[in-house]
């Protein structure tokens, strides 16, 4: 009885291992580029939902930037599409109007955006006033911060000179 316990202990830590592990550099290629065929090969006047691998992928277009997110299938596709549409509402007003040269020197201020709006999936923050005003903030908290580093440098080689 003890050796079936410890072995199911065992599996039960490798499935947690395997579900909560990061993907490797070689598996998200590999999901980047299976995703992305199926989705940049959609004509345009389909519906935004994938079937993929078990899991529903809801996908919008905005120009030349394509936002997806990866979901359970009992999930509410119609919720997630608006998700999508609320986050890219909140970009294009922080940024003007969003680009992927935006994102790409910007991630950091993407992800704390994605932050603001998503805990766990779920919605946390609808407002995009209030979703301003914790960015405006944030922007600000930073800016100090490098003002004092600034500050700090400067006295410090002084003090060695």
């Amino acid at each position: 009885m003890c050796s079936v316990k410890r072995h199911l202990i065992r599996q039960g830590k490798v499935r947690l291992t395997k579900w909560y592990s990061p993907y490797s550099q070689k598996e998200r290629t590999k999901v980047i580029r299976e995703l992305s065929g199926m989705i940049l090969t959609r004509a345009p006047k389909l519906c935004n939902f994938v079937e993929w691998r078990g899991y529903k992928v809801v996908y919008k277009r905005y120009a030349s930037l394509y936002f997806c997110m990866c979901i359970d299938q009992d999930d509410n596709e119609l919720e997630v599409l608006e998700i999508i549409h609320h986050f890219v509402e909140i970009l294009d007003r922080y940024f003007g109007s969003v680009c992927e040269l935006d994102l790409i020197f910007n991630f950091h201020k993407a992800y704390y955006i994605l932050d603001e709006i998503l805990i766990a999936g779920e919605l946390q923050e609808s407002s995009k006033k209030t979703v301003a005003r914790l960015i405006a903030a944030q922007d600000s908290l930073v800016e100090a911060a490098k003002e004092q580093a600034s500050s700090i440098s400067n006295m410090i080689a002084q003090a060695t000179k």
